[in-house]
């Protein structure tokens, strides 16, 4: 397994720039990018991942190679909140037709997979007994830092295999250690978070214009609405006066008009 650079490189410069959480190769070149989700954002970000898993897959180095030597991606994302209304912890996300008709015919050959883990749907507090697999990773994923002063993972260390080689890699992580990978993905989220308010900000701002352009373009229709009232009014009274001059009663322009015989009197007058 290798930690690859998280960053991911723009192939034009209109692209956006994208920052991996952790991006993990395995031994068979399966790629899998791991993000956390600590909270609901406004960046829909429903729409973020499927991008992350496209650009993840698209980035592969493919120049003179066939389709079919695709290594599979994998955009897995714990979220600390729930999002889909099912009971499942864990969901996987492929290429389906409507009705669930895979896109390919073998799940082998579908390689590029978005999986959703919603941490709160785990009973923390469940006997690890009663536990499922899943379950315990997520435990084990949530309190690892605290070793064998948790009973549960002590226990899942003694009885568990994964768990064991987990551990391994766990323990090589002095508290020094662990503070620089908290703080890093403290940063890596207050980061995310900046962007995203400066995206917010964008976007009320970009709301403000167009709603001053919206009011400008009807002030300018509201004036030219105006002067064409003007012009209509000029027209009606120099028609009124010409018919008055030659000789009609007031209510025969009346007639003509449309007007009230009160009305003719005061553009006549004016």
């Amino acid at each position: 397994m290798v930690v690859k650079n998280s960053e991911m490189v723009k192939d034009y410069s209109k692209m956006k720039s994208l920052r991996l959480d952790l991006l993990v190769e395995f031994d068979d070149q399966t790629t899998v990018d791991l993000e956390m989700q600590l909270r609901q954002t406004k960046d829909n970000m429903m729409n973020r991942f499927p991008y992350y898993s496209a650009r993840l897959h698209g980035s592969q180095d493919m120049e003179g190679k066939s389709y079919s030597q695709l290594k599979e991606t994998i955009v897995m994302i714990f979220f600390n909140v729930s999002i889909f209304a099912n009971d499942n912890i864990c969901n996987t996300f492929r290429y389906k037709c409507d009705g669930d008709l895979p896109f390919v015919k073998e799940e082998k050959e579908d390689r590029m997979k978005l999986r959703t883990i919603e941490m709160p749907k785990v009973d923390l507090n469940k006997p690890l007994e009663d536990m499922n697999e899943q379950e315990k990773m997520i435990y084990y994923f949530l309190n690892c830092h605290k070793g064998i002063e948790d009973s549960k993972i002590k226990v899942m260390i003694e009885s568990d295999g994964v768990i064991q080689m987990l551990e391994k890699r766990v323990e090589t992580i002095s508290d020094d250690g662990w503070k620089k990978i908290i703080e890093d993905f403290r940063k890596l989220h207050e980061n995310e978070e900046r962007m995203e308010r400066q995206l917010e900000l964008e976007e009320a701002h970009k709301a403000k214009e167009e709603a001053k352009n919206a009011l400008q373009e009807a002030n300018k229709l509201n004036q030219e609405a105006d002067k064409k009232v003007e012009k209509a009014n000029k027209l009606v009274k120099q028609m009124v006066c010409k018919m008055y001059e030659d000789g009609f009663s007031l209510e025969q322009i009346s007639e003509y008009c449309s007007l009230n015989v009160d009305e003719i009197q005061v553009l006549i007058k004016s």
